[in-house]
């Protein structure tokens, strides 16, 4: 079935349950059919197994390395999407961009445990899908040299993905016109529990910040584990669930507008050129677009359609330097921007990825504006790919 075609109708709340079973049928039936493993994978994740999901991944990436994930009948190009094994936020899902279009898509898989392949997918594109974290980037580093050399042309390069940690992108980007974007200072765990018992001074970690100050683990994505703490007297409490060992200290910034209410925005560059990808608004400072009751207010996506339907002559005006800057610094083909608006009229930017979900499965009934905007989006895509292609 696909990443896409599982995730969606996950998004629309249905029991997958029966699907696992019948991919782990199709498994048992045929131990060589690394499809219905990969199928069976991402449906264990989607279910929350993830751990058992990743060990189903494995035993497919034993056994092949190469998956088809679209093929039209009327394909004009062809793309090669190079991936890295891991959860569901550790690629791009480029299958969301391009459903219904004429683009073939392979993945490809690489890395520790993988099947090696005989030959390449015929292609016209490779498209570097890996995400940056602490996990990918040994391998993204591995790949740079290929990159260099690779017969087809290359769109994200490894050594560009790279750059969009918290603290890589915070260092390119810290001092761009228009852009406000707080330090993430990289921590072992025993700096935090210093900092804890007053063993260590925020003065010292985050020179001139001072409580509240967010903190969450690096590779945390979607405020898994992210918290806003007030005091170094809360530390210990935040640090004894967990288990990891390096965390992202950063100071935080009250971003709420005149009326009380937070507004993130997701915002999508594509070979230099920003579109809008969705707007969340919310009462608490922790937005997350399925949390911050779009669908149950009318009030708030009628403000969103504002969003979107005006981007190109209002917010993508307003801040058309810092979209410039961010494409010179980061010199990214495809990234993806969560960010706000001060309340001095910056960009604030909390996040740069490049595997963030990009999509269309909003209901079109509630969402009737969301759907034209995701086909700029989409086409914009395609046209990259096409550019490339030409390139050759």
């Amino acid at each position: 079935m696909g990443l896409a075609a599982l995730i969606r109708l996950s998004f629309e709340g249905q029991d997958l349950r029966p699907l696992a079973k019948r991919f782990l049928q199709r498994a048992q039936d045929d131990p060589t059919d690394a499809n219905a493993l990969m199928d069976l994978a991402t449906t264990l994740e989607l279910n929350l197994q993830p751990e058992v999901g990743l060990g189903v991944q494995a035993q497919a990436l034993q056994m092949c390395a190469h998956y088809c994930v679209l093929k039209p009948a009327n394909a004009r190009l062809r793309v090669l999407c190079l991936m890295a094994p891991g959860d569901l936020s550790t690629n791009a899902p480029l299958a969301f961009l391009l459903e219904d279009s004429d683009v073939a898509l392979d993945m490809l898989f690489v890395g520790e445990g993988v099947a090696p392949v005989a030959s390449l997918p015929e292609h016209d594109v490779l498209f570097c899908a890996i995400g940056e974290s602490e996990a990918t980037h040994p391998l993204l580093d591995r790949l740079k040299p290929i990159m260099d050399t690779w017969p087809r042309p290359v769109l994200n390069p490894p050594e560009r993905v790279m750059r969009t940690s918290r603290d890589g992108a915070h260092a390119l980007l810290h001092d761009a016109p228009g852009i406000i974007m707080p330090p993430s200072r990289r921590l072992e765990r025993a700096d935090l529990e210093c900092l804890g018992r007053s063993e260590l001074t925020l003065e010292t970690l985050l020179p001139g910040e001072r409580f509240p100050v967010l903190v969450r683990p690096v590779d945390s994505h979607a405020g898994h584990d992210l918290a806003k703490l007030h005091s170094a007297e809360e530390i210990a409490a935040y640090l004894e669930p967990l288990k990891e060992t390096r965390f992202f200290l950063s100071p935080f910034v009250d971003y709420r507008d005149a009326d009380g209410q937070f507004r993130k925005y997701r915002v999508v560059l594509i070979d230099g050129r920003a579109y809008a990808g969705h707007m969340a608004i919310s009462s608490h400072w922790m937005i997350h677009y399925l949390n911050a009751g779009m669908r149950e207010s009318a009030e708030k996506r009628t403000e969103e359609a504002r969003f979107m339907q005006n981007f190109e002559t209002d917010f993508a005006r307003r801040h058309a330097a810092a979209f410039e800057a961010i494409n010179q610094r980061l010199a990214l083909d495809y990234l993806v921007i969560d960010c706000a608006e001060t309340t001095t009229g910056e960009l604030l930017i909390f996040e740069v990825d490049t595997g963030a979900v990009v999509h269309s499965m909003d209901p079109p009934d509630l969402f009737p504006y969301k759907l034209p905007a995701m086909h700029k989006v989409f086409d914009a895509f395609r046209a990259l790919l096409a550019k490339a292609a030409a390139e050759n």
